[in-house]
């Protein structure tokens, strides 16, 4: 996903182009002039960092830097001035700023500290979002589903969660795999000690490295001081690897020391750090193949595939998929303040049909749309996104709308059944009285 830069300049000629600048780095960009226009955005946009003018109409650039930080504690502010001083540098920096730089002076150094700050947003991001995790647990009742393959997981999953041993998540993106791991950490031992977190797909290499390890100060430019690793947060406790497939081949040989004999080196730091934190793992990646083409250590991965629990996509279990929506039709219910109480026979009938590639988190995603345009208290099959939905049947490959889909089920439902509508309902699946509905609304 695109990280969003907020720009803050009531120059239209330079934030112009400063803006097209930053959005050819790929980056999406939003613009204000002023800052309360600014502050309105930063209340309604998912914003990771703010470049601001230090002389704005309506404030002073500096100054917001302190009222961005207590609106959105993890976005971080650049501020720009055409006229520096060392007065208003300093105060910027102890307000939060993440840098202060010059117009003119510092153009070439805009784009890497803008990539530097949106580096830090999103970790900061990410670990606001894991201490309300440790806040709230997740057991294996939590785990909806009574399907062979949900059942079957949960039992290995139960029976490795009182040992200490390496667990390997295995399955596609959207299958649950880190609702596995919170309840394997919360059925074991170590529940009362932390649970900590991380994508290693969403940090650099060297600053992954710095989180997993912790660093000295002074071992890089901008380690002002020592700061702890995730590996001695969660001592005592379980660290979760998310898509452990993108760690780089030296931090897998970091990562393989601490597997084989728990102690690492800080980042600067020549004396090792004893550890005890349980490692769970988890990839979308077929890691032995990896391994075979040079892009995964073979040895790191026979020790972290000590137990494997593989998490079939969703359109392999297809019968949990009523039982999910269900749940996913209360919690939002609840969450945004509606009535709606129950899906129609069709609604259930077309989610059976998906494909379903993003698996569970695509299902809650197209739920929680469902229930926000829901008009009655009833879930109905127009409520579904059109384009998230095809044809699964074979002479179809094609991309169709909803009301297609249901009316060519129809047809071929009467065509089979030859115009007997009550065993065309029966091969629906659907009620007598919705086929006479659908029938008339699709004038068949």
């Amino acid at each position: 996903m695109q990280s969003t830069i907020l720009i803050i300049e009531d120059e239209n000629k330079f934030g112009g182009l400063l803006s097209r600048i930053i959005e050819a780095e790929g980056y999406n960009v939003l613009q204000a002039q002023s800052a309360r226009a600014g502050l309105k955005l930063l209340e309604n946009e998912e914003v990771k960092v703010v470049i601001s003018d230090v002389k704005l109409p309506d404030a002073n650039g500096v100054d917001l830097v302190k009222r961005i930080k207590e609106l959105r504690p993890y976005v971080e502010v650049i501020n720009l001035t055409a006229f520096g001083t060392i007065k208003d540098s300093v105060k910027a920096i102890k307000n939060g700023a993440f840098d202060y730089i010059m117009k003119g002076d510092d153009n070439d150094r805009i784009i890497p500290i803008v990539n530097k700050a949106v580096e830090k947003a999103n970790l900061q991001f990410q670990i606001g979002q894991l201490e309300k995790k440790l806040n709230h647990h997740h057991t294996f009742d939590n785990i909806l589903g009574k399907s062979l393959a949900i059942s079957g997981a949960i039992v290995l999953a139960m029976k490795v969660a009182h040992t200490n041993t390496t667990v390997l998540l295995l399955g596609e993106t959207g299958t649950g795999k880190e609702v596995f791991a919170q309840a394997i950490h919360e059925e074991s031992d170590r529940r009362n000690r932390p649970f900590i977190a991380v994508n290693c797909s969403s940090f650099s290499s060297e600053l992954l490295k710095s989180e997993l390890f912790g660093h000295l100060a002074g071992s890089f430019t901008g380690a002002t001081k020592d700061k702890k690793g995730l590996f001695e947060e969660a001592d005592g406790g379980t660290l979760f690897l998310d898509e452990i497939g993108e760690m780089n081949l030296e931090l897998q040989a970091r990562l393989l020391r601490v597997l084989e004999d728990g102690t690492f080196n800080r980042v600067g730091d020549s004396k090792g750090t004893k550890v005890n934190a349980r490692i769970i793992a988890a990839t979308n990646k077929d890691l032995k193949h990896e391994a075979e083409n040079n892009r995964f250590r073979l040895d790191l991965f026979y020790r972290l595939a000590v137990f494997t629990i593989q998490l079939l996509p969703l359109r392999e279990h297809k019968e949990d998929i009523e039982i999910l929506a269900n749940h996913f039709l209360k919690e939002f219910s609840n969450k945004l303040n509606r009535k709606v109480k129950k899906m129609d026979e069709f609604f259930l009938k077309v989610l059976s049909q998906h494909s379903w590639k993003g698996n569970i988190r695509e299902l809650r995603n197209v739920m929680e749309r469902a229930v926000i345009i829901a008009n009655g208290d009833t879930l109905t099959s127009d409520l579904l996104q059109f384009d998230h939905f095809t044809d699964s049947t074979e002479d179809s490959g094609s991309m169709l709308n909803l009301a297609s889909i249901e009316s060519q089920y129809i047809r071929k439902a009467m065509s089979q059944s030859k115009g007997n509508k009550t065993e065309a309902s029966r091969l629906l699946g659907i009620g007598l009285s919705t086929l006479y509905r659908k029938i008339e609304d699709y004038k068949i």
